[in-house]
């Protein structure tokens, strides 16, 4: 049997993979130059939002308090005018890149624990290359890729935004299961 702490290698070292995968998708290829558009006139839409003084946070608008609001004609008109959509507002100033960086790395970290932590349900000390890849890849796929779907379900990412992210939590995950793969226990633990 594999205990999680037999797995801290593999752990670490699909982490860091991941994060190297992501920083060559990201910086290199510039996958997602496209994903975010910018708004015409936007000094006049900022100036307008800081004079309504938006706080960082989530919005959607029009807003409504209720799904009982949404049948309320006002607000059904207010939608056939537009626009309609969904603004993330983050904190004034430059982004923190390392601080999103570190995240990233803990996300990732976290998503090896768990997909180690599946693999020591099912595969045991000494299995296989292509069982051990398939699987802790499957888990790795399915934690980096598919939890981008339902922004395009519910709030409008557009498709071709959430398969290209899909495509790199298919990159991640290949990744990670090769990693756990090449670095699964092969003999007796102690």
């Amino acid at each position: 049997m594999v205990s999680l702490i037999d797995l801290w290698l593999p752990i670490l070292v699909s982490a860091v993979g991941v994060f190297v995968v992501s920083s060559l998708i990201h910086m290199l290829l510039q996958f997602h130059r496209s994903d975010c558009s910018h708004i015409a006139d936007e000094e006049s839409v900022l100036a307008a939002m800081r004079d309504a003084g938006v706080e960082p946070g989530n919005y959607m608008f029009p807003g409504c308090n209720s799904m009982k609001d949404m049948g309320n004609p006002e607000y059904i008109e207010k939608c056939k005018r537009g626009p309609v959509g969904y603004l993330t507002v983050l904190p004034n100033g430059m982004w923190n890149m390392g601080k999103a960086l570190g995240q990233w790395f803990v996300f990732s970290i976290l998503v090896s624990a768990c997909t180690g932590y599946v693999a020591t349900f099912t595969l045991d000390v000494g299995t296989e290359f292509m069982p051990t890849f398939r699987l802790t890849g499957t888990v790795a796929f399915m934690a980096y890729a598919l939890g981008v779907i339902p922004n395009s379900i519910w709030k409008g990412t557009a498709w071709s935004t959430t398969w290209r992210f899909v495509f790199d939590g298919l990159c991640y995950g290949l990744t990670t299961g090769a990693v756990f793969a090449w670095l699964w226990p092969s003999g007796p633990l102690g």
